[in-house]
């Protein structure tokens, strides 16, 4: 008897599904795709539940007749190609015919739908069967989906806090907004209005509406063309780059993708002005014409693949270095300042402080004792070191030779601080700082006002995507408050709520409010540490090493890198082949 069988198509829809939606953010880019598609100058997002109750996308494309109504339901049915050479030369952003069969499979829909100047059709799905259809007076399409992975709870049950999927939703619709600057979007959660972009005749236009003039000001804009390759640039100056990854956002053809080429490409701009842990916010609005790059990559349609990448590589290298360049000629430092100083400039952080005046201490007055106890031989006088590159420096511990990556030393010392402090001494700002945000950064940082304030971050609501800062603790003083609530407001809607193990003293706490924690901590340690080329003198150091040695894990940062790498004689001879 034969043991392989022929799926049925119900169960064949559900693994499809599996493939294509992933989240309720996986919906909304279906329908939204799909409105594009129609023609639409107008699309209204609506969720309650961060989409598990209901994901809602109304449009004024032109609509479905009955037929095409009942059959878009199919597997593989679309009206976007209609033979082989088509999937090679796409000009739309959906082509499989796979989205709506695949939500069908795992959701309640109801469709309202029709084309200019006829009869609606309302037609109703649960788990991909038709229960109701019937014709109705409607205009444009709207597309109700309930009850997502309601006849698969094992998905269901993978779905995060409403928080991170309304994030995962607020992105979809930022990056289908700034792709098509033309039309007007809308989104709103659970009755409340989180965006509002209407239609914009540019796309600095469209980037200004999302994140702020501010925002939009920190950014150099710049073009580029090439046999038949064009790339519109905006990239932030070096005084904007952030700690996370966030705001870097690449389209193909209106397509928004995640592609290595030109996000390397963006990074081999920035190599000679950017440490490791730093990274540039970009927008790269990228077209090329269709039978160029192929789009059938990914099941999600995320990556796309170039015919010529090494072409598209040094095309938006190119064109992020000439404009950064440009930059630093039109807004040199003045008279006085060395090219170290013009260099530490550029890249964000502050010049080393001359020798002669110390720094506050990285200990508190009540640990220099014990520190000095645990540690009697490093004093500045008696610590010989050699720095290494822009990071490193290199000295002896008795029978050791030890390189240290200071920076990632420092952030280790800061995070058990701030882990550590019940509440943090802070600086009150003579004048408070007005920050502007996206909405969902603005709503990440009030909803944890709490846990902010306890590590000395004071801030208000300001309205207007605005923050009010009124103080920061003492270990951020000067530092660049927007790139600090950018990265702190990224940690927080990024970070996992996955179990991890115990190490430090926020073990007794409910585990995502632990993880919360470490986030933060690790947010900003990184922005209250020494940086890349701001090497600490002798006295720094010792104290630097000193501190190190009574954290909990001084081997690592709290990111898991490496703070410092040990050779002992042995290795050392073992080296030199003398044993």
């Amino acid at each position: 008897m034969s043991q392989i069988a022929v799926l049925p198509v119900h169960l064949q829809n559900k693994i499809a599904a599996g493939e294509v939606i992933e989240r309720p953010a996986s919906v909304v880019k279906e329908l939204i795709e799909n409105a594009i598609d129609a023609g639409s100058t107008a699309i209204a997002v609506d969720v309650e539940k961060a989409g598990r109750k209901l994901i809602r996308v109304s449009d004024n494309g032109t609509g479905m007749d009955r037929a095409d109504a009942e059959r878009a339901f199919d597997r593989y049915a679309t009206s976007k190609i209609s033979n082989e050479a088509d999937l090679f030369s796409l000009h739309t952003l959906g082509f499989r015919g796979e989205g709506l069969a695949a939500i069908a499979a795992v959701t309640r829909i109801s469709l309202v739908t029709a084309r200019q100047n006829t009869t609606g059709t309302a037609l109703s799905i649960a788990g991909g069967s038709v229960e109701d259809i019937r014709d109705c007076a409607a205009a444009g399409t709207s597309l109700e989906v309930r009850d997502l992975f309601y006849n698969t709870p094992a998905r269901r049950k993978f779905l995060k806090s409403d928080a991170t999927e309304n994030y995962h939703i607020t992105d979809t619709v930022t990056r289908a907004a700034l792709a098509h600057p033309s039309i007007r979007f809308t989104l709103r959660a659970d009755g409340g209005e989180i965006m509002l972009a209407p239609s914009a005749a540019s796309y600095r236009e469209r980037i200004m509406q999302i994140f702020g003039k501010e925002f939009v000001d920190g950014l150099l804009e710049t073009t580029a063309e090439s046999a038949g390759l064009h790339a519109h640039l905006f990239i932030s100056a070096v005084s904007m780059v952030r700690t996370t990854r966030t705001n870097q956002y690449i389209f193909v053809n209106n397509r928004p993708v995640k592609d290595p080429t030109i996000q390397q490409a963006i990074y081999r701009a920035y190599e000679e002005v950017l440490s490791r842990d730093q990274h540039p916010v970009y927008f790269v609005f990228f077209t090329v014409d269709a039978a160029r790059v192929d789009c059938n990559v990914h099941p999600t349609k995320r990556e796309v693949r170039f015919q010529d990448t090494s072409l598209v590589f040094r095309l938006i290298a190119d064109a992020a270095r000439r404009v950064l360049l440009a930059d630093a000629i039109r807004h040199p430092l003045g008279p006085g300042h060395s090219s170290e100083s013009a260099l530490h400039y550029h890249i964000g952080v502050k010049a080393p402080m001359p020798t002669e005046q110390y720094p506050p201490p990285f200990l508190q007055p009540d640990q220099r004792d014990m520190v000095a106890e645990a540690s009697p031989e490093y004093t500045p006088d008696r610590l010989p070191f050699i720095y290494l590159g822009d990071t490193f420096v290199a000295f002896s511990d008795k029978a050791e030779l030890i390189v240290m990556d200071y920076h990632a030393a420092h952030e280790r010392v800061n995070y058990e601080r701030f882990l550590d402090a019940v509440q943090m001494p802070a600086h009150r700002l003579l004048f408070p700082q007005q920050v502007q945000l996206q909405r969902h950064e603005c709503s990440a940082l009030l909803e944890n006002k709490a846990l902010l304030h306890a590590w000395g971050i004071e801030i208000d609501d300001f309205g207007d995507r605005s923050i009010i800062v009124r103080s920061v603790p003492d270990l951020l003083q000067g530092t660049d408050l927007a790139s600090l609530l950018h990265d702190v407001a990224g940690a927080l809607l990024l970070q996992s709520e996955e179990p991890v193990a115990a190490e430090d003293g926020v073990s007794a706490l409910p585990e995502p409010l632990a993880r919360k924690k470490r986030s933060l901590a690790a947010q900003l340690a990184c922005h209250a540490s020494v940086r890349g080329r701001e090497a600490p003198d002798a006295y720094r150091l010792a104290q630097l090493i000193r501190s190190l040695a009574l954290t909990r894990d001084a081997a690592r940062c709290p990111h898991g890198r490496p703070t410092q790498i040990r050779m002992t004689m042995e290795t050392l001879r073992k080296m030199f082949r003398k044993i």
